[in-house]
């Protein structure tokens, strides 16, 4: 594929996520009031957890579209006087806002299915500040096309750690509680995983893998739209059909 194509492409595919993440988000905001009470706690953590994803996407892809629309990937901007490159800080800002998506998750799952984190949960919490430690370091280099390889892996091997995880405790819980949504949610985490760790491995000895993070974007929309039918798109029990149901009961 020519350079330009892909550019195109990229930039195309970038816009339409970013409005379907944020319609899903307002979505979910605007219909809180019909998740069931009992669901709400689940509900609100999904919706941020998709807010913080959101947010760190409109550095990262926004960044992105922006520079190609000026100079390339080249396009620097000025930060208290310090020139820094634009798509590298939305690189930056996504990172962050990544692991918090993982943190909000594992609190999803401990909400959903009343589980204690155990050593599993808390370990997805400690590796998750381990991660922004790692990330905070000088050494990343953040103001850099080709930032070291090596801390390339060192920031994005915890993430993946946080992915296998997470997938894990949802999975053998929404098994156990034949919960059809939650299954998918933790399938397509894997999907997402499996999309990445390629990406960050290989794609300096083989460009074309790069493309792997278009399904691996794709499978979180995925997540955020099973989230919004199980959650958002049923309407909460009136008064009177509460009272109904509590006749019926007794």
């Amino acid at each position: 594929m020519a350079e330009s194509s892909r550019i195109m492409l990229e930039t195309v595919f970038n816009i339409v996520y970013l409005i379907v993440v944020w319609w899903l988000v307002s979505a979910m905001w605007l219909r809180r009031s019909l998740v069931r009470p009992e669901e709400r706690q689940s509900a609100e953590l999904l919706r941020w957890a998709f807010f913080f994803l959101g947010l760190g996407d409109i550095g990262h892809v926004g960044f992105r579209v922006v520079a190609f629309a000026r100079e390339g990937l080249s396009t620097t901007v000025a930060i208290f006087g310090t020139k820094v490159l634009l798509a590298p800080m939305g690189s930056l800002a996504t990172a962050i806002t990544f692991t918090f998506f993982y943190l909000i998750m594992v609190m999803l799952w401990h909400a959903r299915f009343q589980k204690p984190y155990g050593i599993i949960g808390y370990a997805v919490f400690f590796i998750g500040v381990a991660r922004l430690v790692i990330m905070a370091m000088p050494a990343n280099n953040w103001n850099s096309l080709e930032p070291p390889f090596a801390w390339v892996i060192y920031r994005n091997v915890p993430l993946m750690l946080m992915q296998l995880l997470v997938a894990y405790l949802i999975l053998r819980d929404a098994f156990a509680h034949q919960d059809k949504a939650f299954v998918w949610i933790g399938v397509f985490i894997l999907v997402s995983f499996l999309c990445y760790a390629p990406a960050i491995f290989f794609q300096r000895i083989y460009p074309p893998v790069g493309m792997l993070m278009i399904p691996k974007t794709i499978a979180y929309l995925v997540i955020a739209g099973i989230g919004f039918f199980r959650f958002y798109r049923q309407s909460a029990p009136t008064a009177s059909a509460r009272a109904e149901q509590s006749v019926i009961e007794n």
